[in-house]
């Protein structure tokens, strides 16, 4: 019997993969632990394993295309076996929840018969490159710069371009052979994920039919609200310009997309979808901004006028107006995120760092690397967080993820924002290589240099403040973690003895953020107190 190969999720935060390339083809016999594809990820590119042995009846997905996760790839079964009724048993449930709309496909797949009629070269000779999602924040990269331009020769392997993501800068790699037919975006252009960037194919393959192939569908779902009637017209496209909007009820809208508008009450019909063909998307729904059309005719009218006479004093004084850097755009909206969604509490305790103090030159005396207070937090972290795996977790929504592994990122401060790179298994470091690892991932961030296997995957965050004179602080929760620790300086103060005689003694102060979905202030005290245990027993970590 016949079995659908779905879209499997290969990482936690993996919505949509994409097929960099098929190793078989239709017709192919296939063996359970053959590889299929080769299906590119928000994190790596990975190898697609068969699990059932016979042919390779159907591919769905051409090479370069992305497919949502559980989207249907190919079939394989029995030579000849009709395989069809798969394929409509795997599309049935969208229309069935509206049974009316089933006379709507028809007309929308009119259009798109002629348009395809031409295009059937234009798949085999040229090939769309679209941007690539290069982290599991990345929503749209800049194009720094052009490494081939027009005409150029490409093949497998060579960097058509650099890429600024919102944590580095990296090489967008060709993974199609052929000539630079077409460029789509300027350098210093910002793209949105899955938008195009530029065409590969054959000398004079007609690439305008890739480019273009979703057109007509457009022009036609946007005049049949004008033939329906002449006087509802004005007011649909006040509201609604979007072309997914135009056609009644049938939007171009993912389940995830649909579900998010309205838990977040938005009217979706008002969303303008960055996805294939104008598809609505989660990140589409996360960065809607309503319109100030949405708003009653008066308001705008008053507010323009009012608002005028007081703008113009401004630049008497001078400003400058600073464009938002991919960092800092994911940073203001991973951290509002975090803010406004997890109810964050804090507690605040003092350490003595007597005993650190005392021992630090003595470690630096015999390890080959220098290591600093931050250091010692980063392990006494760890370890406190193997006696409390509760903090050592996330929460999912439906449930809590408790790892059974401690990733500790550490906040590096660089010029454009902040970056997190991640100490692995930092319960299980020594002092010298955890010094020697932050080190290494710093100054890598600082150069843009990070790759997303060294900033992903932390489940506890650090960030220090000391070394610039800040005695306390709170910090943001660092998604998905539960926790994080902010560390102020350490403070020479007075300290009494039972018979009142002062004596001083150095003091840290450390506060944690916590998620109350996970953590409870008991637990987190708890933590705390491990944590101070360890920091003012200093040899209790080298055990």
């Amino acid at each position: 019997m016949a079995e659908v190969i779905r879209m499997p999720k290969m990482s936690d935060t993996m919505e949509e993969g994409v097929i960099a390339e098929w190793h078989k083809k239709v017709g192919d016999t296939v063996k359970v632990g053959d590889i299929l594809a080769d299906v590119e990820t928000d994190k790596a590119t990975m190898e697609l394993e068969s699990y059932e042995e016979g042919t390779l009846l159907y591919i769905g997905i051409e090479k370069g295309a992305s497919v949502p996760v559980d989207g249907i790839i190919a079939v394989v079964g029995k030579e000849g076996e009709d395989y069809k009724a798969l394929l409509e048993g795997g599309s049935a449930p969208a229309p069935a929840a509206a049974p009316q709309e089933e006379e709507a496909p028809a007309p929308e797949k009119a259009p798109s018969a002629p348009a395809a009629q031409p295009a059937p070269a234009a798949p085999v000779n040229a090939t769309v490159i679209r941007m690539p999602k290069m982290s599991d924040t990345m929503e749209e990269g800049v194009l720094v710069s052009w490494q081939k331009k027009v005409g150029d020769k490409v093949r497998s392997g060579d960097i058509l371009a650099e890429v600024e993501t919102d944590k580095a800068t990296m090489e967008l790699e060709a993974y199609d052979e052929g000539i630079l037919l077409y460029q789509g975006v300027e350098a210093g252009t910002a793209v949105p994920v899955d938008g195009v960037i530029a065409v590969v194919g054959e000398e004079g393959a007609d690439y305008k039919a890739l480019l273009n192939e979703g057109a007509p569908q457009a022009a036609a779902s946007e005049q049949k609200p004008a033939e329906a009637s002449a006087a509802p017209v004005p007011a649909a496209s006040a509201e609604n310009t979007d072309p997914q909007a135009a056609d009644g009820d049938r939007l171009k809208a993912s389940p995830l997309a649909k579900k998010l508008a309205e838990e977040k009450g938005i009217d979706i019909k008002k969303v303008t979808g960055s996805g294939e063909n104008g598809r609505i998307v989660k990140r589409d729904i996360d960065s809607f901004v309503p319109s100030a059309a949405s708003a009653e005719t008066p308001a705008p009218a008053v507010a323009p006028a009012r608002t005028a006479p007081a703008a113009a004093p401004a630049p008497v004084g001078g400003y400058e107006d600073i464009p938002v850097s991919q960092m800092r755009k994911t940073i203001a909206r991973r951290l509002s995120e975090s803010l406004f969604t997890a109810p964050h509490f804090y507690v605040t305790m003092e350490i003595n760092m007597d005993k650190a103090m005392a021992l630090r030159p003595q470690l630096n005396e015999a390890s080959t690397a220098k290591i600093s207070f931050n250091d010692m937090v980063v392990k006494a972290s760890a370890l406190a967080l193997k006696r409390h795996p509760e903090v050592n977790s996330a929460w999912l929504g439906d449930k809590i993820r408790r790892y059974h592994y401690v990733n500790v990122g550490v906040a590096v401060a660089v010029d454009e924002g902040l970056l997190v790179p991640v100490i692995r298994d930092a319960d299980k470091k020594g002092l010298a290589a955890i010094s020697g690892e932050v080190k290494e991932l710093a100054g890598k961030a600082k150069d843009k240099k990070l790759q997303p296997s060294e900033w992903e995957g932390n489940t506890f965050s650090v960030s220090n403040l000391g070394m610039f004179g800040v005695d306390e602080f709170t910090a943001i929760i660092n998604p998905p973690d539960s926790c994080i620790l902010a560390v102020g300086g350490i403070k020479k103060v007075a300290a009494f003895k039972e018979d009142g005689s002062v004596y001083p003694v150095n003091i840290m102060k450390v506060t944690l953020s916590a998620d109350h979905r996970v953590v409870d202030g008991a637990l987190a005290a708890s933590f705390l107190q491990t944590l101070k245990g360890l920091l003012e027993n200093p040899f209790s970590m080298l055990i």
